[in-house]
């Protein structure tokens, strides 16, 4: 695995990553992630993580995060730092607090986000991971099995109630269906009502099981307060990004960041509503991204750059993407130049596609 990281850096990668919440990288001990991401920063690298839990068990996995850092000698990155589960809102005090101590005492730890109330991931997320191991088969034997099925089905349960569904299955909508996509924009109460059952979380846990011997869906699990999203968008080392793949414009029911992410922040969180000014809101998407991943000439406008720039009205710009209608663009930008060649001219896309391969520090080394 060490072999398999040093040629990535070499072969441009710009760091180490790792999905610690998802199977089979939660298997992961912090000990095997430190040893692999000490190799990455020996070509100037970074680690970024998809940390190990994000509701109850937040704090543990800040600090898991931080040790790496340390430990590791590199710069760490939480990606798409959130906070979920009523029960646990609020605790983005204790965890930046967590941040901030850390770079105190000289760990070069940072934060990026997007800023809305709901997250999106595989339904597998309701399920605990060690009935995922295996993979899909050994998952399903698990559900169908009477000696596991029931402990199964209170894991679920309490993920309804103290995680992802924010306490009620109402919160819970399938985005994304292939097998069936009549699901799509549908939550889990009322998908559990059209089987003839109560929206309880313990028959919305039976509807799970269904989805997932089906093969599987996407979904939004509203769970996120407001407070912690605007807490964590105002710290000086967090950064915006949408977390969002690119979909196909029609086809499912997304999250609406994968449309909206950076209009919203332009529109809804400085115009609107004042949480960030406008030159932080750009900072946080432009140069301080660019600065982190360790991006050489990009990210500011300034001379001898290359020429990305967004040309936007600050009046005008905002998301139009919703979680009831996600397909929708954005409005208020005017032109998007990449590499100094217009991509987008009065909101409408030119054709052109000048972008560029980016390679990461190791690569420059070794080349």
């Amino acid at each position: 695995m060490k072999d398999m990281v040093q040629q990535a850096m070499q072969h441009g990668a710009l760091g180490l990553s790792t999905g610690l919440f998802y199977v089979p990288g939660s298997f992961a001990s912090t000990e095997e992630v430190i040893e692999l991401s000490k190799v990455a920063a020996k070509y100037g690298g970074i680690y970024i993580s998809h940390m190990r839990e994000e509701a109850a068990q937040l704090i543990d996995s800040v600090n898991e995060t931080i040790r790496i850092g340390e430990e590791g000698g590199i710069p760490v990155q939480m990606t798409h730092h959130k906070v979920i589960g009523v029960n646990n809102w609020g605790s983005s005090v204790e965890s930046l607090r967590l941040v901030d101590e850390a770079r105190a005492r000289g760990i070069d730890i940072t934060i990026d986000q997007y800023p809305y109330t709901a997250s999106q991931t595989g339904i597998n997320a309701l399920i605990p991971q060690w009935a995922q191991e295996g993979g899909r088969g050994r998952m399903l034997e698990r559900i169908e099995s009477p000696e596991t099925r029931a402990t199964i089905k209170s894991e679920v349960v309490l993920k309804i109630l103290y995680d992802r569904g924010g306490g009620d299955p109402k919160n819970i909508f399938i985005s994304r269906n292939a097998w069936d996509p009549s699901m799509a924009g549908k939550n889990l109460a009322e998908l559990t009502i059209e089987t003839g059952m109560d929206p309880t979380p313990e028959n919305a846990a039976e509807v799970v099981f269904e989805i997932l011997k089906g093969g599987g869906a996407t979904a939004v699990y509203h769970a996120i307060s407001t407070d912690d999203v605007d807490r964590i968008m105002q710290h000086p080392v967090t950064a915006i990004g949408s977390d969002g793949p690119v979909g196909i414009f029609g086809e499912g029911a997304p999250h609406p960041r994968q449309y909206g992410t950076f209009a919203r922040v332009l529109g809804h969180y400085v115009r609107e509503r004042g949480v960030l000014t406008l030159e932080e809101a750009v900072r946080k998407m432009s140069s301080q991204t660019a600065l982190r991943l360790g991006i050489h000439n990009r990210g500011l406008l300034t001379e001898g750059y290359f020429a990305d720039i967004a040309v936007f009205d600050a009046d005008e710009i905002i998301d139009k993407a919703t979680f009831e209608d996600p397909h929708q663009y954005a409005v208020g930008v005017k032109f998007v130049l990449v590499n100094g060649e217009i991509v987008v001219e009065n909101g409408q896309h030119t054709g052109r596609r000048p972008g560029k391969i980016i390679y990461g520090p190791g690569y420059y080394d070794n080349n």
